[in-house]
């Protein structure tokens, strides 16, 4: 069965008060797995990753072996597509992350989407911020 995760992370401030979220969705669209953390004091990158990362162990954890994910922050599908380098030192701690996880799945992919097909992963990073 192939999954559809879904990831978000935000940042009041940038930096500031941020939280991560994301959410699994099955082959039938419907919500599997919600997840959402605090993340702290973090640049709204550092929360993009932070949402991914934490999906991915999620997946992992779960058995997942074919995702396909989706995130909302362009720079991050286009560094994991090797289209732009991760320059910055914090960056590439979690885009190493990312790759490690990766050897987790036998099939993954990574696709940009526009910020209204993301509204359930940008809801759950919100709930993250807000709960502190």
């Amino acid at each position: 069965m192939i999954f559809s995760l879904y990831s978000d992370g935000g940042s009041r401030g940038n930096p500031g008060k941020s939280g991560a979220g994301f959410v699994f969705y099955d082959e039938k669209n419907q919500e599997y797995f919600a997840g959402k953390k605090y993340l702290g004091v973090a640049t709204n990158n550092v929360a993009e990753y932070s949402a991914l990362v934490l999906g991915l162990q999620k997946a992992e954890e779960m058995g997942i072996k074919s995702l396909s994910c989706f995130l909302d922050s362009e720079l991050i599908v286009k560094q994991l597509h090797g289209i732009y380098r991760v320059k910055k030192p914090e960056l590439k701690i979690f885009f190493n992350q990312v790759k490690s996880l990766m050897a987790s799945f036998q099939e993954i992919s990574f696709s940009h989407v526009r910020r209204e097909k993301n509204t359930r992963a940008d809801q759950l990073a919100n709930q993250a911020m807000d709960e502190e």
